[in-house]
């Protein structure tokens, strides 16, 4: 269907940027790229901003943010940058001129609005806009690969310019969330060169990395839309994976189902997706790590002998988690998980199971394109509910203004419209939203697919002082949202599941959300690590040898959580109905 991705027939720009949902193989892909490049004599620079990248695992050395030179490619230059440290001396230097005149509360606030994505996004662009705009780099190099391509999102926010230098100097509060765009000022020319920079098709290619699976392939279509809407319009589709029947083996039953399901879903592309110039990567057996392994990535596979083994031989089972989870009496129990890992529909089978053991049960989702109306049964006898992300901030916002206007000066108005315009407000305007379907654990367990971040929980606690402080928490803050907080901080009442997949970035990923959880005061005791091929005793070679490089994701998870987890098999289907109910028996 597509040709195989070769670096010798496309043409490859001086700067190359590869983007994608997290576990599509966008790093292994970046780095095989800058192995082959640097093998035919040509000077790369591989660079990473990624704060879950595994680029220290691909190369099997020690990295850092100067560059690194590797040994078996001389090159090649790899350099880990970490936008979470810089996001800390980007947040630092915007609260400095604050310190000392503002109220200990505000003070506060603006930290935790400095804590979010937005703050990490900025400082990731930051790093990429010095390395677009250096004209010693430039001269330095034969091409520059970024793993990790700034988001439309991010993009919007910094292409923007004139706009964001006219709210800031006309700004006087200080306190707004959007405190993390008030330190661009200096760095608006930059900003702007590199924007240009990446939709000028003879030096920037932009390159999406997608599976041949429904999520992802729609994660590249939204991407894709949202930096085409921007003029970065020099993109091709790179889709890593694919199974090719004959190597997978036709006799083995998962190996007939994976290349059923890939193809399908290759079949079905987006659209919008249909005309982008494509390729494909064939499905590798060996784990992504090692230059030797990245660099046959793009040319040829082999079977590796080497095995681990399982540090534990007794895995729990689902029907075992749920057991404590009714045991213990939880009321609040949450699935939290990057998109794709199968939250969702483990949410599901996590409510079906306390259902059928008599418990009164109301699941409840904010993913706009999951229903679980199409998951659960409604003779299961569990009520649902989801949550309209969109709804309610426009609620929110009318809300606030409302009450605002009955009390409020001109000014005061202003202040309040001008930090309803910040990227916050939607976090606790769903934030809300949670806290009213949470209330219903007074009378019924809830299972809530997707739970606020811990910056999410962090911000509105700091928020309540910081309201306070303006004098408009009259009834701006309601009880449900009060009580919520403290009810997700008792391990007694509410229980997070994180759920992952048996491969590095997931992992990675489900790591960094423990460590939010925790900064907010909320414990996590179980794990899912969900579409183990691993435990699915597939007899195909490839996938057998595929399956083992799991074995080391699954021990990480099991020391992790101290041995509590589960491991699910890869399936076909998408579980819903009775798959439920087989799921736990």
């Amino acid at each position: 269907m597509f040709k195989v991705f070769n670096i010798d027939d496309i043409k490859l720009t001086k700067y190359l940027f590869f983007t994608g949902k997290g576990g599509v193989g966008k790093t292994s892909i970046a780095s095989a790229t800058a192995i082959g490049l640097a093998d035919k004599g040509e000077k790369v620079l591989l660079i990473s901003t990624d704060p879950a990248s595994n680029l220290q695992d691909v190369f099997g050395i020690d990295l850092d943010n100067k560059g690194t030179i590797i040994k078996e490619v001389p090159n090649l230059v790899v350099l880990n940058l970490d936008p979470e440290e810089a996001a800390r001396e980007y947040k630092e230097s915007v609260m400095a001129p604050y310190i000392g005149k503002l109220p200990e509360t505000v003070l506060n606030n603006m930290e935790e609005q400095l804590s979010g994505s937005c703050t990490v996004e900025i400082a990731a662009f930051n790093e990429f806009s010095t390395f677009i705009t250096d004209k010693d780099i430039q001269r330095q190099y034969d091409h520059i690969i970024f793993d990790t391509a700034p988001t439309g999102h991010t993009l919007r926010m910094l292409q923007l310019p004139s706009a964001w230098s006219d709210f800031i100097s006309e700004s006087t509060h200080g306190a707004s969330c959007l405190g993390q765009l008030s330190g661009l000022e200096s760095k608006k020319d930059m900003y702007k060169q590199a924007v240009e920079t990446l939709s000028d098709g003879e030096v920037t290619k932009l390159i999406l990395i997608s599976r041949a699976e429904y999520s992802p392939l729609k994660e590249a279509e939204r991407a894709s839309k949202e930096l085409r809407d921007l003029g970065v319009n020099n993109q091709v589709m790179v889709i890593n994976g694919i199974l090719d029947l004959e190597e997978g083996s036709k006799d083995d039953d998962v190996s007939n189902k994976l290349y059923s399901k890939q193809q399908e879903a290759l079949k079905n592309i987006p659209d919008y997706l249909k005309d982008m110039e494509t390729y494909r990567i064939p499905l590798r057996s060996y784990s992504m790590t090692g230059v030797k392994n990245i660099r046959l990535m793009l040319k040829e596979n082999y079977l590796e002998t080497e095995e681990g083994k399982l540090k534990r031989q007794d895995i729990p089972n689902l029907k075992e988690l749920i057991d404590d989870l009714y045991i213990s009496k939880k009321r609040v129990i949450f699935t939290m998980g990057k998109g794709g890992v199968g939250k969702t529909s483990l949410a599901a089978v996590i409510a079906v199971g306390l259902s059928r053991k008599g418990v009164k049960v109301h699941l409840a989702t904010t993913d706009p394109a999951h229903h679980f109306k199409f998951v659960v049964n409604e003779d299961l006898g569990i009520t649902l509910s989801n949550i309209d992300e969109k709804e309610e901030l426009n609620k929110y916002k009318e809300e606030v203004l409302k009450k605002s206007r009955e009390t409020m000066s001109e000014e005061d108005i202003e202040y309040i419209e001008e930090d309803l315009r910040s990227p916050c407000t939607q976090e606790i305007a769903v934030f809300r939203a949670f806290a009213e379907i949470v209330e219903k654990a007074e009378e019924e367990v809830v299972v809530i697919d997707t739970a606020p971040t811990g910056h999410t929980l962090l911000l509105l606690d700091s928020t309540e002082s910081y309201n306070k402080e303006i004098q408009r928490s009259k009834g701006d803050i309601p009880s449900s949202v009060q009580n919520l907080l403290p009810r997700l901080r008792n391990e007694d009442e509410t229980e997070v599941v994180i759920v992952t997949l048996p491969e590095a970035t997931p992992v990675y990923e489900a790591m960094r959300l423990e460590k939010d959880l925790k900064r907010a005061g909320i414990k996590n005791k179980w794990w899912i690590i969900n579409s183990s091929l691993f435990m699915t005793n597939t007899k195909s070679p490839l996938l057998k040898t595929k399956a083992s490089s799991e074995i080391q994701w699954i021990n990480k998870v099991d020391e992790i959580s101290k041995g509590n987890f589960v491991v699910i098999p890869w399936k076909s289907e998408e579980i819903k109905g009775e798959e439920l109910v087989n799921l736990i028996k």
